[in-house]
């Protein structure tokens, strides 16, 4: 298969580049047209988290009662955080449930000062610490409402796994090509970039109450759920008014404005360094100006501890 991806980002070290990240970007405006297209925007990728807003649309549509913060946790990849615990917690103790019914892989936070802490206290890895916890709870939330096993909910054949993937594919308004294990042991589906831009679109302009809209605004009101401290998702939600943002491993980034213009991109390498920049620099395309932006520009590079460089994004790239 021949490579159609361009370079993205580009890494410059006292004025020389030595390094550059590959990948695919899209731009589609409210009604899904395609405004802006670099490299592969049509072969299908593993979206990873960024799947979560559909997958958490899919588990309102069954009756999942989480709303508010419990519902942009069911959407998130957290960073384990004491917030983000407590509400996993509260998610399963109203269904029933306790972390021992979690199915995620034991894993530390991603935040360097919550893992610290944790050391701290003799604690270790565990399930209700993994970024996917949150999703994890609502699906055994929402097999308790709908009477299905619990001890298989992860297994691609269960009813509630074969009800996402019909959300999926509704509300990317494609087939899923391909279906994998993610890293958290649940169903990973495969989408194209386009797909996927034109999900967060319609889910971010969807009628008030519809499962999309619930999980799209419950993300853009509780962000620091959707993510946690400093990280990209919840920063820039909570700086960009309207904002639906929500990143996945493997290099995958994806948003929409409230209007219903939305991007979709994924970094060939899986780095996440690319992401900051480039999301600032797509959000400048479309007009949006908020100072929580002026940080993302570029990522300033550094030797013998002063700035001798930058990531930024390729010139050209969007103009």
């Amino acid at each position: 298969m021949p490579d159609t991806s361009v370079v993205l980002v580009e890494v410059v070290r006292s004025g020389f580049v030595e390094g550059q990240h590959r990948g695919s970007l899209v731009v589609v405006d409210a009604g899904g047209s395609v405004l802006v297209s670099r490299g592969d925007v049509a072969t299908p990728v593993f979206p990873r988290s960024s799947n979560k807003l559909m997958q958490a649309t899919g588990l309102v549509e069954l009756g999942y009662p989480g709303r508010d913060e419990l519902l942009a946790l069911a959407a998130a990849s957290h960073d384990g955080e004491p917030h983000h615990v407590a509400g996993v917690r509260r998610i399963l103790a109203a269904s029933g449930l306790d972390e021992t019914a979690l199915r995620t892989p034991p894993d530390w936070p991603l935040l360097e000062s919550a893992r610290d802490d944790l050391v701290r206290a003799g604690e270790g890895p565990a399930p209700i610490l993994m970024n996917c916890s949150g999703k994890h709870a609502a699906m055994l939330a929402t097999s308790v409402v709908q009477g299905f096993p619990l001890d298989d909910y992860r297994a691609a054949d269960h009813p509630l796994q074969r009800h996402l993937r019909g959300t999926v594919e509704r509300v990317a308004g494609e087939p899923v090509a391909a279906q994998g294990i993610d890293g958290c042991g649940a169903p990973v589906l495969a989408i194209s970039l386009t797909a996927l831009a034109r999900a967060f679109s319609r889910s971010a302009t969807a009628p008030e109450g519809s499962p999309e809209r619930l999980v799209a605004d419950a993300m853009r009101a509780h962000p620091e759920y959707v993510g946690g401290t400093g990280h990209l998702v919840t920063v820039l939600m909570g700086g960009v008014p309207g904002l639906l943002l929500k990143d996945g491993a493997e290099g995958v980034l994806a948003g929409s404005l409230g209007d219903g213009r939305a991007f979709a991109l994924k970094v060939d390498d899986g780095a996440d360094r690319p992401r900051p920049v480039l999301a600032a620099a797509v959000l400048r395309s479309l007009g949006v100006e908020a100072e929580v932006l002026d940080g993302y520009d570029a990522t300033p590079l550094l030797g013998g501890g002063v700035p001798v460089g930058e990531i930024r994004v390729a010139p050209g790239l969007l103009a």
